[in-house]
C-alpha cells in the first residue's frame, strides 16, 4: 500500500539500442522519476478521462465533444504515464512523448510556446521544446487547430516533418506544432503525445506514425506490444524502469505461454473489446448490457458504467462512494485487499490488489476516522455519445500492468498473455532492470486537416525489422488519464 505522497513522474531520454538476442528486436531501457501527491489530483484526472471519451458524470455538467476524435493529455503532474523518446526534424531533436493507444495524433510543444511553463522549467532535459527553425525538413501548413481537454487546451499549426521512433522513420509525418497550452497542462519533461490508435479518430485527419509504418511495409508484423512495469506499491523512487514497447513484433522474454488474440469488437477506431465477465472478492458481478471497452495505455484507471461500478464496490466491505470533487470514486478500508478478475471472452485475468489501491484518502474527504484508500475502478458517468463505436468502459494501466498486451492491425485484434516470471506479477520490483533490457543507442474545434500524405516521403532503411522501444514510464502522482 502506498501513501498519498508517492508518485509521479519524469521521463528520461534514451538512445536507440543495439540488436539483442531476439532476432531483429531492439530494446531500450525506461526510466521513471517520482513526484508528490496523488489522491488530491484525482478530480482533474477523472475530468480528463471523461472529456477524452465524451462522458459526463450523472447529474453533472460537462461539455459535449465536437466530434469523435480524441487526443491525449498530461495534466499537472497527476498522471501515471508511459513515454518514449521520439526524434523530430533534420537534424533530429529528441522529445519525451506519451505513448497512448487511446488517441491517434502526434503533437509536440514548440519553442514558440511561451505558455508551456512546466516544461520550460526542466533543466535536466536534453530538449523539451521543438525548435522548428532548426529543422530543414519542417513544413507548416499554417492551418490552426485547437484541441480541448477537460482541464485545458493546446493550440498550434498543422505541420509536417521527419519523425523517427525506435529506428523507424517517416519523412513527412503530419503533426501539430503546439504554440500555446493552458498553463500547467504539460508536466515534468513531457513534450507532447504520440497517439497509437487508428486514423479514424485522428483530430488531424491523418495517418498515425505506427499505421504509416505498417502501410509502408516497414514493420515485420502489423502489430506492437507492451510490457508495463508496476511501482504503485513501492516507496518513492528517483528512477525505475517502466516497461517495453515493441514495434512490429512481440518480445518472447516478457511473456510466457501463448498470446490469446481477441478480434476487435468494432471497426478500427479505438482499440475496442467487450467486457465478458468480472469478479470482485471472488463474487461474480454482472457487467450489464453495455460492455464495449477501450483498451487504453494512456489511462491509468479502469472506468466502468455507473451501475456496474456500484455493484463492484458493493462486494467490498466498508467501501463508500466519495462525494463532491471526488464523485465517481470509491474508497475502501486500506487494510482490505481488493481482488478483481476480468475476462474479455477468453481467459480470465487477475488484477493485482496493489493496482486497486490508489492511496489514502484524507478524512476530510471520506468523512470517517477509518483510514480509507481510493479504488482503481471508478464511475465514468453517462456517455454523451451514441453509436456502435462509443465505449462504455475504459481499461487502463490498472489492468494492463498485469498482462503482456499486443495491438494487432491485421487481422484487427488485441492479444493478452501472462507475464514472464519475475516481471512484476504481484508487486513492483526495485531491480534496476528486471526485463534485462540493455541500454543503447478530443476534439478539434477549429482549423482544417491537411491533405498531405504522411507516407509521401522516402521510407526508412529499417525495413521489416521489429523494434522494441522501452517506454519512459511515469508512475505518476495521480493517474494517466491521457487523451
Amino acid at each position: 500500500m502506498i501513501s498519498l505522497s508517492l508518485v509521479a513522474v519524469a521521463l528520461f531520454s534514451f538512445a536507440l539500442a543495439a540488436p539483442q538476442p531476439d532476432a531483429g528486436v531492439i530494446h531500450v531501457p525506461i526510466v521513471k522519476r517520482s513526484q508528490t501527491d496523488r489522491v488530491a489530483n484525482l478530480p482533474k484526472a477523472m475530468e480528463a478521462l471523461r472529456a477524452k471519451y465524451g462522458y459526463q458524470l450523472t447529474n453533472g455538467t460537462y461539455s459535449k465533444r465536437a466530434n469523435t476524435a480524441a487526443v491525449p493529455i498530461t495534466d499537472e503532474q497527476n498522471d501515471s504515464s508511459y513515454s518514449g523518446v521520439v526524434s523530430i526534424g533534420t537534424p533530429a531533436q529528441n522529445f519525451d512523448l506519451i505513448l497512448d493507444t487511446g488517441s491517434s495524433d502526434l503533437w509536440v510543444a514548440t519553442s514558440s510556446c511561451t505558455s508551456c511553463d512546466a516544461i520550460n522549467s526542466c533543466t535536466s532535459c536534453a530538449s523539451t521544446e521543438f525548435t522548428t527553425s532548426k529543422s530543414s525538413s519542417f513544413q507548416s501548413s499554417g492551418t490552426p487547430l485547437q484541441i480541448n481537454y477537460g482541464s485545458g487546451s493546446v493550440q498550434g499549426a498543422i505541420s509536417q516533418d521527419t519523425v523517427s521512433f525506435g529506428g523507424f522513420t517517416i519523412t513527412q509525418q503530419e503533426l501539430l506544432a503546439v504554440s500555446a497550452t493552458t498553463s500547467g497542462l504539460l508536466g515534468g519533461v513531457l513534450s507532447g503525445i504520440m497517439g497509437l490508435g487508428f486514423n479514424t479518430i485522428s483530430a488531424l485527419n491523418t495517418t498515425p506514425f505506427w499505421q504509416a509504418l505498417y502501410s509502408a511495409n516497414q514493420l515485420s508484423e502489423p502489430l506492437f506490444s507492451f510490457y508495463l512495469e508496476r511501482y504503485i506499491d513501492q516507496s518513492t523512487m528517483n528512477t525505475a524502469p517502466g516497461g517495453v514497447l515493441t514495434l512490429g513484433g512481440t518480445n518472447s522474454s516478457l511473456y510466457q505461454g501463448s498470446i490469446e488474440y481477441l478480434s476487435l469488437a468494432s471497426s478500427p477506431s479505438y482499440w475496442l473489446l467487450n467486457v465478458n465477465s468480472l469478479s470482485v472478492q471472488g463474487k461474480t458481478v454482472s457487467v450489464g448490457s453495455s460492455t464495449l471497452a477501450a483498451i487504453d495505455t494512456g489511462t491509468t484507471l479502469i472506468a466502468a458504467p455507473t451501475t456496474v461500478t456500484a455493484s463492484i464496490w458493493a462486494q467490498v466491505p466498508g467501501s463508500m462512494a466519495l462525494q463532491g470533487a471526488y464523485a465517481g470514486l470509491y474508497a475502501f478500508p486500506c487494510s482490505t485487499a481488493v481482488t478483481v478478475t476480468m475476462s474479455f471472452g477468453g481467459s480470465t485475468w487477475t488484477i493485482n490488489s496493489a493496482d486497486m489501491n490508489l492511496g489514502s484518502v484524507p478524512s476530510s474527504v471520506s468523512g470517517t476516522t477509518t483510514q480509507m484508500c481510493a479504488g482503481g475502478i471508478f464511475d465514468i458517468g453517462t456517455s454523451v455519445g451514441s453509436g456502435a463505436g462509443v465505449p462504455t468502459w475504459i481499461i487502463g494501466d490498472t489492468f494492463l500492468k498485469n498482462v503482456y498486451s499486443v495491438f494487432r492491425a491485421n487481422p484487427a485484434a488485441i492479444g493478452f498473455a501472462q507475464l514472464a516470471s519475475g516481471l512484476s506479477p504481484s508487486t513492483g520490483t526495485s531491480s534496476p532492470n528486471p526485463a534485462k533490457v540493455s541500454s543503447s543507442t478530443a476534439t478539434s474545434t477549429s482549423g482544417s486537416s491537411s491533405s498531405s500524405n504522411p507516407l509521401a516521403g522516402a521510407a526508412s532503411h529499417n525495413s521489416n525489422i521489429a523494434i522494441s522501444l522501452t517506454l519512459l514510464a511515469s508512475v505518476a502522482a495521480c493517474f494517466t488519464l491521457l487523451l
